[in-house]
């Protein structure tokens, strides 16, 4: 079939009308509501679930999921974006120690939103920073994620040895003041994180699809989440971050995201711009 072929130029459209349709047969029975991610990005983790499930097209998958919940569950881990890694891009925790922390140290409670926390690095490495720079004790951390399979594995904080390398030079890149060694122990043929960092963590079931603000919070670290949605979903989600945000809290971003173009972008200012660390305007 050449590029010109009137029915290769068709069939973007009918898969788009398919994936339409799964995603709103999702939202019906299941409650989770994907319809505003980004397109492009869906397609890409679809056909993977095609292949995992043995499927030949959308309408056959969104057969088998509304019949088989456990389907569905098994679903869910190509639907939402579960890469992470402890201290993931360095400079955003050194920047959280030596810039945010200054602040937060004037707040005799702190409460921290992790949102979209996957398998919970992220959450476990703000723990580490907050109990290295002596604040962890008045510190409750939320982090929030729509796989429950995620939470799960977050919530146990085992993580595979052979990942534990990377994580130690990420540690000391983000100006670590001890061992990452100090923090976990060898057991279940992983990485055991110390009970000291649960115990500070709340993990819990939120969409920022939905789901509105439930806590007031002096940081909201939402990073390589927004990249996956589109323009009118990422406007609702950074709508119920500032909701959440204290006059002057401090909102975290991924790398390639930003708050520019955006409805909110006049209620911040950047703080630190390389790290994508903002802070709410009183």
């Amino acid at each position: 079939m050449s590029a010109g072929d009137p029915q290769d130029r068709a069939a973007p459209d009918a898969e788009g009308r398919a994936l339409a349709q799964l995603l709103d047969a999702i939202y019906r029975r299941y409650h989770y509501d994907f319809r505003c991610y980004s397109e492009a990005s869906l397609r890409r983790r679809l056909r993977s679930a095609l292949t995992h499930f043995g499927c030949q097209t959308l309408p056959e998958l969104e057969a088998r999921v509304l019949a088989e919940p456990t389907r569905f569950s098994e679903l869910l881990r190509f639907l939402t974006v579960q890469v992470s890694d402890m201290f993931r891009d360095p400079p955003y925790f050194r920047a959280i120690r030596e810039v945010v922390v200054p602040y937060l140290e004037t707040y005799a409670q702190l409460r921290l939103w992790v949102a979209g926390c996957a398998t919970g690095e992220e959450a476990y490495s703000l723990a580490i920073v907050l109990h290295e720079e002596g604040l962890l004790d008045r510190a409750l951390i939320y982090a929030t994620d729509i796989n429950p399979n995620s939470l799960r594995s977050a919530e146990a904080g085992v993580y595979e040895t052979e990942r534990v390398a990377r994580f130690s030079e990420s540690y000391r890149l983000a100006g670590g003041k001890a061992s990452l060694g100090d923090y976990y122990t060898a057991a279940y043929g992983g990485a055991v994180l110390d009970r000291r960092l649960r115990k500070s963590i709340v993990f819990s079931d939120h969409s920022l699809a939905t789901d509105s603000s439930f806590a007031e919070v002096q940081l909201v670290s939402c990073r390589n989440v927004l990249i996956y949605f589109e323009r009118e979903l990422q406007e609702r989600a950074l709508a119920v971050i500032y909701d959440s945000l204290c006059r002057r809290g401090f909102l975290g971003l991924g790398l390639k995201e930003t708050l520019r173009f955006t409805r909110q972008a006049s209620a911040f200012t950047e703080l630190v711009p390389d790290a994508r660390i903002y802070q709410r305007i009183g």
